[in-house]
């Protein structure tokens, strides 16, 4: 198991696509980096210090950088290579076979382990399973579109490190997080299915901050009984749904103020509290301050 800060970039030296129709065996070699293997069709079967991977469609693997890696059988496959460096990659001693206790540490670190006051609990790292495995799913072609897209990117005569860099970064910390949804959502372990079902609110509220949301709404898009949904997302989160959603609209409308000359209506309306008295209310409640105190302190530290 890795661990990755998210807030750095990587450093890309090479990546490709190769497509071997015949049975071929991977050399042997020692490198001082990392790479990433993708699996679009065939198999590739290798060992990494001793541990074998044997690699099918929609399957990947990390390699890490010190340790021998080598061929064992010879197939015919096609798989995409990138080839990395990160200023803070590391290995995580944690037993990763509680896949639910993982998934919790991993998926809702940054959105719901959140304190009211804006504060983050974590340090903005997410897990890399070193195997990960999204055989049959649908996230498949999601993978392998992103892929592609990166090595066009990456060879464009206008190359821009930069961007390809965090499209990989974006990526990699993909791979992990659905990795750790599908082997939850496999697993049927205790708290499992309540989990997974978290994750799918938090989602669907930050893409949806901005518009109206209702249980109702919550039901029919998400499925399950409210008060249900209500009473997980609150043992997991520490904030029942309706906070939560205005917690993340307040979140936006600081950044908002911030950035920006607009006025408090049009802010409300941007972030889903089109009422100005309504809006002002949350704001104080999650905030501590009226709208207007809080441009008022903002300009004053510049």
């Amino acid at each position: 198991m890795l661990s990755i800060r998210a807030d750095m970039v990587p450093s890309i030296r090479v990546a490709g696509f190769v497509s071997y129709r015949t049975p071929w065996l991977h050399f042997k070699r020692k490198t001082d980096e990392y790479i990433l293997y993708f699996i679009k069709s065939g198999e590739l079967h290798l060992t990494e210090d001793g541990t074998a991977f044997r690699l099918k469609r929609g399957e990947a693997v990390l390699l890490e950088p010190g340790y021998e890696h080598e061929g064992l059988e010879k197939h015919a496959c096609d798989y995409y290579y990138i080839h990395f460096s990160h200023p803070d990659i590391r290995r995580q001693d944690d037993d990763d076979r509680d896949t639910v206790a993982l998934a919790r540490r991993t998926m809702l670190q940054q959105e719901a382990e959140t304190r009211e006051d804006g504060g983050d609990r974590g340090d903005g790292r997410y897990y890399l399973p070193k195997f990960m495995s999204f055989a049959g799913k649908p996230y498949v072609h999601q993978a392998l579109h992103a892929l592609g897209e990166l090595l066009q990117l990456s060879g464009r005569r206008q190359y821009n490190r930069h961007l390809t860099a965090l499209k990989f970064a974006e990526l990699l910390v993909g791979l992990g997080r659905q990795h750790l949804l599908e082997a939850l959502a496999d697993s049927g372990g205790h708290g499992a299915k309540a989990l997974v079902k978290v994750n799918a609110l938090l989602e669907y509220i930050h893409r949806n901050y901005a518009q109206r949301i209702t249980g109702e709404e919550i039901e029919r898009d998400l499925g399950g009984n409210f008060d249900y949904l209500n009473r997980v997302f609150r043992q997991t989160t520490g904030l029942p749904i309706i906070r939560y959603i205005n917690r993340v609209r307040i979140g936006h409308a600081k950044e908002l103020m911030q950035a920006t000359p607009l006025s408090f209506g049009e802010i409300g309306y941007l972030t889903g509290l089109g009422d100005p008295y309504y809006f002002s209310k949350v704001f104080r409640k999650h905030a501590g301050m009226s709208p207007t105190e809080y441009c008022r302190t903002v300009r004053e530290n510049g």
